[in-house]
Formats: structure tokens, sequence, C-alpha cells
């Protein structure tokens, strides 16, 4: 009577300690990640959340500048301003959505750092400037 050939199992203990092929190591910390790559982003958000609103109302109500002149009888240095405030509000939302992603989505390292507060700052720029100029805005 002959034995079937069954699959040969080795022993546990004679197989290898380590696996064929190493395991994937995770990156090890840098020196070069910066710690306080948040803080220039957070600011700029927490700022947009209050001067954003504010730009989009009052350059919105800034309309109603021209309701003592009429549309045709104001000054053209009120009609520029107005004309001013709602090209930054339209154009400017990219600008400042663009860079305020921008800001949070650069890489996390002390080489970006400077890149990311002028981002966040340019993020700012747009809603400052609409809210100066409805301010300021001249007589009718």
């Amino acid at each position: 009577m002959s034995t079937p050939d069954l699959p040969h199992h080795p022993h546990p203990a004679a197989q290898p300690a380590f696996p064929p092929f190493p395991a994937p190591a995770s990156p090890a910390p840098t020196a070069d990640r910066d710690r306080r790559a948040w803080i220039a982003p957070t600011v700029a958000t927490v700022l947009l959340l209050v001067l954003g609103p504010a730009a989009l109302l009052l350059g919105g109500l800034s309309a109603m500048a021209t309701d003592s002149c009429g549309p045709d009888d104001c000054s053209q240095a009120l009609e520029t301003a107005l004309s001013l405030i709602y090209g930054t509000l339209f154009f400017g939302s990219f600008l400042t959505f663009g860079a305020w992603l921008t800001s949070w989505v650069l890489p996390w390292t002390r080489r970006w750092s400077a890149l990311r507060a002028w981002l966040a700052v340019a993020a700012l720029l747009p809603p400052v400037f609409v809210l100066l100029l409805v301010f300021t805005l001249p007589q009718g």
C-alpha cells in the first residue's frame, strides 16, 4: 500500500524569520517639517469668515449711493468706485478662494512657509479693498 503524496508543510520553526519582501517603511519625521504651518491659513480663514460676508453685504448695498443723484446724474468718481467694487467682488472672489485654498494645500515644510503666509495675506486683500472702497465712496 502506497501513501498518497501529500503537500509538504515544513515545520513552522523551519520557515524564515522575515518575510521574503520587506515591509514598506513609514516616512520618518523630518526636521524640515513646519510645525506652525497651520497658523497663517487659520488666521486667514477666521478673518475671511468676518471680512467676506461684510464685503459682500456692504458692497452689494453700495449701489444705494446712487439714490440721491439717480443713475444718470452721478459723478464719474462714484461710478468708477462702484465699478471697482463690483469688479472686485466678482473677480476678487476667485483670487481670494485660490490663494486661501493654496495656502492650506501647500506642503507643510519650512520651504513653503513664506509663500503660505503671503498667500494667506493675498486672500484677504480683495475683501479689504472692497470694504475700503465702500467706506470711502465719493459724493454722488
